[in-house]
């Protein structure tokens, strides 16, 4: 990953564990992944592949003052890096391009989160979940917009055969406590199965979007709890950053302490 000139490097990027995954168990480094417009240029890169930050500004209806700013801060926590352009893109030599660093990133139990973790993960994870769902709506509509076609014998046809590709399923299964994350683990291990690199990719394939959600069901009759008071918001989590990112001005978590998927 290219370094940016002057830039301080990065302390850690979080915690290795067994099975090869990254524990994300800065805050610091949550903060700056919660922060909305990161996770709608994240996505983009996941989705469309490596960009400008020229590119971003047009796709989220940002400038490009704002989409470098985040791509750098996006790079300093290693959750992209600077790649050669893409020999297929246009435009001069002096563009950089970004790509979403791949990695098998986790979050700690919400049991080991203090409170200030968990608003930021509630924030990251409202993000998220809304940016999911947008996703699939779209897809949808578009699958609804795609032309049909007859065939020789009168059956009608799809004229994008990807409109099936909608896997899609909901049930219930009663589990022990210990039980829940052995089923992650087994869907981790699945999914890695189907994982290759690029250049052993086949022709045809394109990215598709994997999301796994479980949770336990909640009580029949809750028992009334009293209002808790509501904790102090997080200081970085909301989308207030600047547009445009001021001459010299320092990055929001060049605190000593901690830095870092």
């Amino acid at each position: 990953m290219a370094q940016e000139p002057g830039a301080e490097p990065l302390v850690r990027r979080g915690e290795e564990t067994s099975g090869g995954s990254t524990e994300l168990s800065d805050l610091a480094t949550l903060k700056a992944l919660a922060q909305p417009r990161r996770q709608r240029m994240l996505q983009h890169l996941t989705v469309h592949g490596p960009a400008t930050s020229a590119t971003l500004a047009r796709a989220l209806g940002l400038n490009t003052g704002a989409t470098s700013y985040h791509l750098r801060e996006l790079a300093r926590y290693g959750f992209v890096e600077e790649v050669d352009r893409p020999a297929e893109a246009g435009g001069h030599g002096r563009e950089r391009w970004w790509r979403a660093v791949p990695g098998d990133r986790r979050f700690p139990p919400r049991s080991r989160q203090s409170a200030e973790m968990r608003l930021v993960m509630d924030e990251l994870n409202h993000h998220a979940y809304a940016a999911d769902l947008e996703l699939f709506e779209q897809m949808q509509v578009q699958a609804r917009r795609q032309p049909r076609t007859r065939g020789v014998d009168g059956e009608v046809v799809e004229a994008d055969p990807w409109v099936d590709a909608f896997p899609y399923s909901r049930g219930s299964i009663r589990l022990t406590l210990p039980e829940p994350r052995a089923f992650f683990e087994e869907y981790i291990a699945l999914l890695n199965r189907y994982k290759r690199p690029e250049a052993d990719t086949p022709p045809g394939a394109r990215t598709v979007l994997t999301r796994f959600l479980a949770f336990p069901a909640p009580d029949a009759a809750p028992d009334a709890a009293p209002d808790a008071a509501p904790d102090a918001a997080p200081d970085a989590a909301p989308d207030t950053e600047p547009d445009t990112e001021p001459e010299n001005r320092p990055a929001p978590h060049d605190r000593p302490g901690s830095e870092p998927s």
